[in-house]
């Protein structure tokens, strides 16, 4: 059985909420960057707001968007938290006249767990709450954690999303010179048996490679999952999938060639949150193409450290959504 996504949001270099990226997808006109305009203390508000980084800050905020009614849900956040963080807190350590002369209260962000647990105390979520670290593959991973807490009985409804910050220390770390993005993207995951729903999540698979080999492992990955699906790649009619993983495609696709959406050249490198990202992108085109729905999406990710996976989705023809952004 299934889990079911039946509704989304997000934060992203589009804009706030979830129109404004259907907006900037459907108009495919490059934006990469910052969320336009965000700032924390004026979404969020000032109270407790002043020490929290920028990625704890954009998944309070989509995270928002999608918890009413459910006080009973869980969470579960792909993501490394906020480097820029991590940077400054040590750099003060280093700087001050004695190591321990640090803001203390800018502490919590300097660990991973910081953005998902500010998620559940401020929209007071009392089911479980989890982190997952993966590089791009963190939103997949996070899926998967969801599928498994609904798979044992351990949950109900989850929030199941990614979020990446833009900052210069993350700009520093990229090795490649590509443009970053940032934002936050979220998932409601309701358990198998969801009448209502967007799409089902049919199979995930994950794999480790070594820079050579990582396209035949992803191979060995989509294969696996479209045999779980009892599917063959003609069954795939839509995908988002970055550019690692244009020799895999090709073996696995021969002549077919299902619609490819663009995201990472829309929004930047949005990292962490960059296959949760996808996974929006392809629901999305679900709204504005009934052929759609019943066929499969796919969605994979590469990380250069070693990590890869891919995600079957079966599409729904939903109704489309609107979610107020604040």
């Amino acid at each position: 059985m299934n889990p079911v996504i039946t509704a989304w949001s997000a934060f992203s270099p589009f804009g706030a909420g979830a129109d404004a990226f259907r907006a900037g997808i459907r108009a495919g006109v490059p934006v990469p960057g910052l969320v336009p305009g965000f700032d924390a203390r004026a979404v969020l508000g000032k109270k407790g707001t002043r020490s929290m980084d920028r990625v704890t800050a954009l998944s309070v905020a989509v995270t928002g968007e999608l918890t009413t009614g459910l006080s009973t849900a869980g969470l579960v956040l792909g993501t490394t938290g906020s480097v820029q963080s991590t940077m400054d807190f040590t750099r003060s350590s280093l700087e001050s006249e004695r190591p321990f002369y640090v803001d203390a209260a800018r502490f919590p962000s300097t660990v991973m767990n910081c953005a998902a647990g500010q998620c559940a105390i401020w929209h007071q979520l009392k089911g479980p709450n989890a982190t997952v670290a993966g590089g791009r593959v963190s939103g997949l991973l996070a899926l998967n954690y969801a599928r498994r807490l609904q798979a044992g009985g351990r949950a109900g409804t989850l929030l199941c999303g990614a979020a990446e910050e833009y900052s210069a220390a993350r700009a520093q770390l990229s090795q490649d010179g590509t443009v970053l993005g940032e934002g936050a993207a979220m998932l409601r995951l309701e358990p198998p048996g969801a009448h209502d729903g967007l799409a089902d999540v049919v199979a995930l698979e994950f794999g480790v490679h070594e820079a050579a080999d990582a396209g035949p492992i992803l191979l060995s990955c989509m294969r696996r999952a479209l045999e779980k699906a009892g599917a063959k790649p003609g069954d795939i009619g839509v995908l988002a999938t970055d550019r690692a993983a244009d020799e895999a495609l090709a073996e696995l696709f021969g002549d077919h060639h299902p619609e490819r959406l663009p995201c990472a050249t829309l929004i930047g490198d949005t990292s962490a949150a960059a296959a949760t990202f996808q996974i929006l992108a392809v629901l999305t085109a679900a709204e504005d193409d009934s052929a759609l729905a019943g066929r499969l999406a796919l969605v994979t990710a590469v990380d250069h450290d070693g990590s890869l996976g891919c995600a079957l989705l079966r599409l729904r023809r939903p109704a489309p959504i609107t979610v107020s952004a604040p």
